[in-house]
C-alpha cells in the first residue's frame, strides 16, 4: 500500500465520524429539537445576567488596563477571569468543569493571570520587557532571543497582501496556547530543569507549528500566489505530510519564487524541528491530524461562492474536520495523551468555534467573496430550501455540547451561554444595529419567537464577556498602535535630523586657516544618527515644551562633542578605525595632527554654543556648562580605561563602568542637559541618569554583538574591529549568548525607570527599541 493510499485510508474513519456528527445535527436542526430546551435554559441564564437598568453596572471602555481595573473595582474580576479560563480549559484541552481536578487548575491559572495581567504592573504585560522578565524568571531567555529573531524575520518577509496583523497575531496565538498546554502538564513539584526544557520545547514546538498559519493558510488565502504556484505550493504540503518528510521544491514556475524560497525555507526548518521532538516521542498522530487538517482547508479553500449546488456534507463536513483538527493537533505537537473522552469532546466542539468565527467575520468573508457556511447560505437560501441553516446549526451544536457532550452540566451551561450572547452582542456592535438586525430577520425565519427572546437578552444582558475576546483585541490594536508608533517616530526621528543637518556646519573661510573647519565639517557631515541632540530636542521641546530655536546652541554642542569624541576615539594611538559613519575617518582622510586639532577644535566650539544659550537664566546655563565640563572630563576617563584594557580580561563590573563612560555619559547628557535648563527637580534628573546608564550599556552591548555579526554596509563601518584590536567586549567575556541577556536586563531596567517618571516619553521606549532591535 502506498503512502497516499495510507493517509487518504486514515482520513475515511475521520470522515465518516464527521458525516455521522453532522447528521445528528441534521436532524436537531430539521426538527429543531434546540428551541425549547435552550429556552429553559436560557430563562434560568437570564435571572443572574439581566438587571434593572438602575442597577446595571455597564461599561462602554473596554480599553485593557482602565478596563480590568474597572472589573477589579465592581468585584466582577473574579467571576470574568474564572468563566474566561474556564472556557479555555473546555475548548482546547477538552476537560469538563464537573472534575474537581481541573477545576483547581482553573483556580491556579485565574490566580496566575490575575497577578500577572493586573496586579503585578499597571503596565502593557505583553511588551518585550514584560515578555523577558518571564523569560528570565523561568530560565528561557536564550529561547526568547531565538524568538524575537524570528519573529522579525517573519514580520519583515511577509508581503503587503497579506494582513500581517492577523498572522503575526495567529502565530503569536499558537506559541501561547502551545505554552498553555505545557503549563498544564506542569505543576509545583516540576523541577527548574524540566520547566526549562518543557517550556523552551513549547516556545519553539508553537513557533514551527504557528508558522503554518501565515506562510501555509495565509498565504494561499491571499490570493498572492498564480493558481499554477498555488498547485504547485499545495502539491508539496501535501507530499511532506504523507510522507512525514520535507519533500524538495523543484523547479519552482512562477513569478513569486524568490517569496516561495523563503517559506520553503523556514518550513523545512520548523518541520524538521517538529519531526525531531515526535520521533523522541515515537509518535505518528500529529502529521496524521496535520494532514486530514490541510485537506479539510483544500476542500473548503476550493469551493467558488458562484457555484450553486453544494451540497450540506460538501459545506460543513470539511469545518468539523479542520476545527475539530485545528485544537487536536495542538495536543498531539507536545505528545499528549488524551483519553478518548477528551478527543471526542474537542471533536464536537470544533464546529461551535468555526461557526462562530464565520459569523463573526460574514462582513469580512461578503466582501472577498469567500465561501463561508453563512456566506453561502445568504446567497443561495432562496433559491434551495435544502440547505442547512449554519445559524441554527449554531444553536443546535450549543444545545448539543450543554446536554450531550457535558451532561448538562450547570457551569458549561453558563459559561457557553455567556459566549454565545457575547459573541452577538460583539456582532451587533461590529456590524450596526440596521445590518445586524436584518441579518437577524433572514437568519430566524423559522424561530421568530426564539430570536425575539436572545435578542432581548442581546439588548440587555450585563457582564458576558471574555478575557480571551478583550485580549484579542487589545493585541490587534496594540500592533496597529506600535506600527504606527514606530513609523511616527522614525518619520520623527528623520525630521528632526533633517533639520539639525541643516544646523551643524561650521561656517568657513578662506585660505589655509580654515582647514581646521573644513575637517570638522567633513567629519560633522557623514552620516551620523545624531542620536543625542535628537534627544534632547525631544526632551526640550516635547517634555518641557521649550521653544525649539531656544535650544538649538544645546543640539549643535552635543553634536560637536559626540563627533569630537568618535575622532579622538578612531585615532591610531586609540582604535585606528578606517571608516566611520560610513566614510574614511578624518586621520585618514587629511592626518593625524589634523584629526587631534579637529577634535579639540570640536569641544571648544561645544562650549561656545552652551554659553549661546541666551533664553535661559545665566545661572542655569552656568550650571549646564559645568555640568557638561563634569561629564566630558568622564568620558575622557572612560576613553583611557578603555586604552588600558586593551588585551586585558576585565571583570562584567568593569565593562559596565567602562561602557558608561565612554557611551552613557553622552546618552545621560542628552536627558539631563534639558532638564537642567527645565529646572527639575533632583529626583527627576536621577530618574534620567539612571534610564541613560541602562541605556548606554545596552547600546554599547548591541554594538558590540554587531561587531561580530553585523552588516559593513548597513553599519557603515568594517566589522571584527573588536577583534581585531584585541577588545574586550561583552562579547569576548559573556559570549553571544550572555551579550545578549546583560544587553536585555539592562533595556528592561531602563524602561522600567521609563515607567516610573511623571510624564509620557513615549519617544524613549521607542528609543531603547532602536537600540535592541537595530541593524547598524
Amino acid at each position: 500500500m502506498d503512502i497516499q493510499h495510507y493517509k487518504d485510508s486514515w482520513i475515511q474513519p475521520k470522515v465518516e465520524k464527521a458525516k455521522e456528527y453532522f447528521n445528528q445535527l441534521f436532524e436537531d436542526v430539521r426538527e429543531q429539537s434546540f428551541v425549547n430546551t435552550l429556552t429553559t435554559d436560557l430563562e434560568a441564564w437570564k435571572q443572574s445576567h439581566i438587571r434593572p437598568s438602575l442597577l446595571r453596572k455597564s461599561r462602554k471602555d473596554t480599553n485593557y488596563q482602565p478596563y480590568l481595573k474597572w472589573l477589579k473595582y465592581t468585584g466582577k474580576l473574579d467571576e470574568y477571569l474564572d468563566r474566561s479560563i474556564s472556557y479555555i480549559y473546555m475548548r482546547d484541552l477538552g476537560y469538563s468543569l464537573a472534575d474537581h481536578g481541573i477545576q483547581a487548575k482553573i483556580n491556579r491559572a485565574t490566580n496566575f493571570v490575575k497577578n500577572y495581567v493586573i496586579d503585578t504592573s499597571n503596565h502593557e504585560p505583553f511588551r518585550l520587557s514584560t515578555l523577558y522578565r518571564w523569560a528570565q524568571k523561568e530560565g528561557i531567555e536564550s529561547t526568547f532571543f531565538w524568538l524575537i529573531q524570528k519573529l522579525k524575520l517573519v514580520s519583515k518577509q511577509l508581503p503587503e497582501a497579506m494582513d500581517k496583523e492577523n498572522a503575526q497575531r495567529k502565530l503569536l496565538k499558537i506559541i501561547a496556547g502551545v505554552l498553555l498546554q505545557e503549563l498544564d502538564q506542569l505543576d509545583e513539584q516540576s523541577s527548574a530543569d524540566l520547566r526549562r526544557n518543557r517550556l523552551d520545547q513549547a516556545v519553539r514546538l508553537g513557533y514551527s507549528y504557528g508558522l503554518t498559519y501565515p506562510f501555509i493558510d495565509d498565504l494561499l488565502d491571499a490570493n498572492i500566489l498564480s493558481k499554477k504556484e498555488e498547485e504547485q505550493f499545495s502539491s508539496w504540503i501535501r507530499t511532506t505530510l504523507a510522507k512525514e518528510k520535507v519533500a524538495e521544491l523543484k523547479n519552482w514556475e512562477g513569478e513569486n519564487g524568490d517569496l516561495v524560497r523563503f517559506v520553503y525555507k523556514e518550513l523545512k526548518e520548523a518541520f524538521e524541528y517538529i519531526r525531531m521532538i515526535q520521533a523522541n516521542l515515537d509518535e505518528h498522530h500529529f502529521f496524521e491530524l496535520s494532514y486530514l487538517f490541510f485537506h479539510a482547508q483544500e476542500l473548503d479553500r476550493d469551493k467558488d461562492i458562484d457555484h450553486p449546488n453544494y451540497t450540506n456534507d460538501e459545506l460543513y463536513l470539511p469545518i468539523i474536520l479542520k476545527s475539530a483538527c485545528s485544537r487536536m493537533i495542538v495536543r498531539s505537537l507536545i505528545g499528549m495523551k488524551d483519553n478518548e473522552t477528551n478527543q471526542q469532546r474537542m471533536f464536537f466542539y470544533g464546529i461551535y468555534n468555526q461557526l462562530a468565527d464565520d459569523l463573526a467575520d460574514i462582513n469580512q468573508d461578503q466582501k472577498s467573496g469567500a465561501v463561508s457556511s453563512y456566506t453561502y447560505y445568504l446567497k443561495y437560501y432562496q433559491q434551495r430550501s435544502d440547505l442547512v441553516n449554519p445559524f441554527e446549526l449554531y444553536w443546535t451544536v450549543i444545545y448539543h455540547l450543554i446536554h450531550r457532550v457535558y451532561d448538562s452540566d450547570q457551569k458549561t451551561c453558563e459559561i457557553i451561554l455567556n459566549r454565545a450572547i457575547n459573541g452577538l452582542k460583539r456582532l451587533k456592535i461590529r456590524m450596526g444595529e440596521k445590518a445586524y438586525t436584518e441579518l437577524m430577520k433572514i437568519l430566524t425565519q423559522r424561530m421568530p419567537e426564539f430570536n425575539r427572546f436572545i435578542q432581548h437578552l442581546v439588548q440587555k444582558a450585563d457582564n458576558v464577556d471574555f478575557f480571551d475576546k478583550l485580549l484579542r483585541d487589545h493585541f490587534v490594536q496594540n500592533l496597529r498602535n506600535q506600527k504606527q508608533a514606530k513609523t511616527d517616530f522614525f518619520q520623527t526621528i528623520k525630521d528632526i535630523r533633517n533639520q539639525i543637518n541643516q544646523l551643524l556646519p561650521i561656517k568657513e573661510g578662506n585660505g589655509a586657516r580654515e582647514s581646521i573647519s573644513h575637517a570638522a565639517n567633513y567629519s560633522i557631515e557623514g552620516a551620523g544618527k545624531r542620536l543625542r541632540p535628537i534627544v534632547t530636542w525631544l526632551m526640550g521641546v516635547q517634555v518641557y515644551h521649550f521653544q525649539p530655536s531656544s535650544i538649538i546652541p544645546l543640539i549643535r554642542s552635543l553634536e560637536y562633542m559626540h563627533t569630537a569624541s568618535l575622532i579622538f576615539d578612531d585615532l591610531p594611538s586609540q582604535d585606528n578605525a578606517s571608516y566611520r559613519r560610513g566614510r574614511e575617518t578624518l586621520h585618514e582622510k587629511y592626518n593625524t595632527a589634523i584629526a587631534e586639532l579637529t577634535g579639540l577644535f570640536l569641544t571648544q566650539k561645544a562650549y561656545e554654543e552652551q554659553a549661546s544659550l541666551n533664553s535661559f537664566d545665566p545661572s542655569t546655563v552656568l550650571q549646564l556648562i559645568q555640568y557638561s565640563a563634569q561629564k566630558t572630563a568622564e568620558m575622557c576617563r572612560g576613553q583611557a580605561i578603555d586604552l588600558a584594557a586593551k588585551g586585558k580580561e576585565l571583570t562584567i563590573e568593569e565593562l559596565n563602568d567602562m561602557c558608561f563612560y565612554k557611551t552613557g555619559i553622552g546618552f545621560e547628557a542628552s536627558l539631563v542637559m534639558p532638564s537642567i535648563l527645565a529646572k527639575a527637580s533632583e529626583e527627576e534628573r536621577s530618574s534620567l541618569k539612571k534610564i541613560a546608564y541602562h541605556a548606554g550599556i545596552a547600546f554599547q552591548i548591541k554594538d558590540d554583538l554587531l561587531d561580530v555579526e553585523g552588516d559593513l554596509q548597513l553599519l557603515g563601518k568594517p566589522v571584527g574591529n573588536d577583534q581585531q584590536n584585541n577588545s574586550s567586549t561583552f562579547v569576548t567575556i559573556l559570549g553571544m549568548d550572555g551579550a545578549k541577556k546583560e544587553m536585555w536586563n539592562h533595556y528592561c531596567e531602563a524602561v522600567e525607570t521609563i515607567d516610573r517618571l511623571p510624564y509620557e516619553t513615549n519617544f524613549l521606549r521607542q528609543l531603547l527599541d532602536f537600540f535592541v532591535n537595530r541593524e547598524y
